[in-house]
């Protein structure tokens, strides 16, 4: 097998590299080529890819203290909760102060909506501010290229390297000088309600979400854990973002949609999307946002303000 060049200087220690392919084969052999790398250098390898991808891996390499796959289930149509879910994985080498790589790839195939697919793109471009003064480690993201090329040019902006011929070379679509460009919501669905709020009106904010929740069909405990997730962005629009919100709600593609718009500022991208410290200060609500939703969509610049879009998928 051809093994990697050298690493290009990047200026971290996390390395970030694009695996494109096409068809099973491709993707069986790129990556067995980066585990057996890491296995001829005494390195770990945590391979969190979808099931059928893991079935194809596994019956080249089995598990062992070395070679670990995980459960991608929780997590793998939620982007928020991905960064969080990679510090847990690598947890145990990097405490160990083994040398770690991973091996991610998102079910691209099986995206649920338009929403969801620039989601998962922006936690790829994320990935590398989360880790880039945290430990050394090396994750390869397989891309299926079948049919999609505008796709990968974008996927290429988000990663420092990219493995073409088994050799990793710098990517030169990379693109770090600036943060990732949003790609503009969308219009809300009509018809919408709206609901202008400020201190004092969460119970009545919270009623308004359940009336169009009964519309929906949407009750029992996802609705409560919706009004949780509501009453913290909410009571965040009070505090950080003006002293008052707007609330806007519709049902969209089988989803309750949440959106409230405030003039505060997100400065850090990051925000929720790791697992708050013990002394972290702020932060704590939208990471738990993250976990009661099935999508959060966060657009935040120091001009336009923040809008945070809640999904809540419906019930059949």
């Amino acid at each position: 097998m051809t093994s990697s060049s050298p690493a290009p200087d990047t200026g971290t220690g996390y390395r970030h590299e694009l695996y494109p392919y096409s068809g099973s084969d491709e993707f069986v052999a790129g990556t067995l080529s980066f585990i057996q790398e890491a296995l001829d250098g005494d390195e770990a390898v945590v391979v969190a890819v979808p099931q059928k991808k893991a079935s194809l891996l596994r019956a080249e390499i089995r598990e062992d203290d070395t070679v670990r796959y995980v459960d991608t289930g929780r997590v793998a149509h939620h982007p928020g909760r991905l960064i969080s879910a990679w510090q847990e994985w690598i947890q145990k080498h990097v405490s160990e102060g083994r040398p770690v790589r991973g091996i991610g790839e998102s079910p691209w195939d099986q995206v649920r909506s338009a929403a969801e697919s620039q989601e998962l793109r922006y936690h790829e471009w994320l990935l590398n501010r989360a880790f880039a003064h945290g430990p050394a480690w090396w994750l390869l993201c397989p891309y299926d290229v079948a049919g999609d090329t505008a796709a990968l040019t974008e996927m290429a902006r988000c990663h420092p390297e990219i493995r073409t011929d088994g050799r990793t070379v710098p990517c030169e679509d990379y693109d770090a000088r600036a943060p990732y460009t949003f790609v503009p919501l969308t219009d809300p669905c009509d018809p919408y309600d709206e609901f202008r709020y400020t201190s004092g009106d969460l119970p009545a904010l919270r009623e308004k979400i359940a009336a169009c929740a009964e519309q929906h069909g949407l009750a029992g405990r996802r609705l409560r854990e919706l009004h949780l997730a509501a009453t913290e962005v909410a009571t965040n629009s009070i505090r950080h973002g003006g002293g008052q919100g707007v609330l806007r709600t519709w049902g969209e593609e089988r989803r309750l949609i949440c959106e409230f718009r405030d003039s505060g500022y997100l400065e850090d991208p990051l925000t929720g999307r790791a697992v708050p410290t013990a002394t972290q200060v702020g932060g704590r609500g939208l990471w738990l946002v993250h976990q009661l939703c099935d999508l959060v969509e966060v657009r935040s610049t120091p001009d336009e303000g923040t809008t945070i879009r809640l999904h809540t998928e419906l019930p059949e």
